[in-house]
This record gives C-alpha cells, structure tokens and sequence, in this order.
C-alpha cells in the first residue's frame, strides 16, 4: 500500500499594530508600506501620509499598484480599523505574507495624538 504524505503550511493571517506602534516606527524614520483605505473625504479630513486605496478598490481587486509587495510588510489603517482588518484579509487571501491592522484606527490615532503625525 502506498503512502502519501500531506504536508501542512498554516497560512499567514494579518497580525495587528497599535497606533503608538506604528508611530514609533514612522518618528524612527522607516520606510513603510502603509495603506489607508478609507474614503477620499475621509483622507482629506486627516491623514497620516500613507497611500490612499480606498476600500472599493479591495473589493473590486483594483489591486495591480501593490501586487509587488506580496514578500513584503503592509500596514492598512481606515477609520476604526474594521474595513483595514477586511483589507487584510483579502491580500492574505491573495498571497500577501505580511500584513499588518491598524487596530483602532485614525479614531484611536486622532485620541493618542491629535491631529499630529
């Protein structure tokens, strides 16, 4: 009788960065893949300088602009850090390694350090 093997990878899921987190990385100066998918009018209220994709753009796999970064880090914040989660998940699904939430979002972001960035 012949054996076969199966091999188990678990997949990468997004894992999650707090605000002061990722602040402190940006004040340290890295270079940082960060996504905000939130509206345009929500962009131009506040923003902290990331890459504006707002969420439709996930969700009608308008994606082409980031498939490059695949092997790499992506941070994705939104509003509250729901629809960034939801962003996550479907660039895991699609092959992303290595993305990162932005639990709380610019809700937790604009409370810890007002309109700074």
């Amino acid at each position: 009788m012949k054996q076969i093997y199966f091999s188990y990878h678990k997949p990468n899921y997004m894992q999650n960065i707090t605000v002061e987190e990722l602040k402190a990385r940006m004040d340290a100066g890295e270079k940082l893949n960060l996504i905000d998918c939130r509206e345009p009018h929500e962009y131009a209220e506040f923003n902290i300088g990331a890459k504006l994709m707002p969420m439709g753009m996930f969700q009608h796999m308008q994606l082409d602009d980031i498939m490059g970064l695949k092997d790499e880090e992506v941070i994705i914040h939104c509003r509250s850090g729901n629809r960034s989660g939801q962003a996550c998940l479907m660039l895991d699904a699609l092959g992303f390694k290595n993305t990162k939430n932005v639990v709380g979002g610019m809700l937790d972001w604009q409370a810890k350090f007002g309109g700074q960035k």
